[in-house]
């Protein structure tokens, strides 16, 4: 199996998480800041240095499996994404990652508020995660 990049899309911050060479497991991996601009481009960069075959882009939900305006948002972003790469671009439901993020680090020890970015990273991961356990 070739590796897999998770994107976890937010209007401030982007995580992003990688796996493994196998394909089984998904690892934190870098925050991207949307205010500096360059997250397609950074992503891209991200896939060709991991040699990503596929980039799995979170979908927002609402918890009753509608989609709200967030969703627009992300199936523009994937456009672009699938526009400019030969990569396999995945939407993925991403209910309650954050949620679960921000619990692992609380239950970690971690300060939430002061892990914003590694939040970003860890639900990337845990989004990541289920399509990888979703495919064995």
């Amino acid at each position: 199996m070739n590796r897999a990049l998770g994107i976890d899309l937010g209007d401030a911050r982007v995580g992003v998480a990688a796996s493994d060479e196998l394909g089984m497991l998904a690892h934190p991996m870098e925050t991207i800041h949307v205010k500096a601009g360059r997250v397609v481009s950074r992503i891209l960069e991200i896939a060709r240095e991991k040699g990503a075959r596929t980039i799995v882009v979170g979908m927002p939900r609402n918890m009753d499996g509608s989609f709200g305006p967030a969703a627009q948002k992300a199936r523009e972003f994937i456009g672009t994404l699938k526009s400019q790469t030969s990569c396999l671009v995945v939407p993925w439901d991403e209910r309650l990652t954050t949620v679960s993020a921000q619990r692992s680090l609380h239950e970690a020890g971690k300060n939430v508020r002061d892990q914003k970015a590694m939040i970003d990273q860890v639900a990337a991961q845990i989004l990541l995660q289920s399509w990888l356990d979703s495919r064995a």
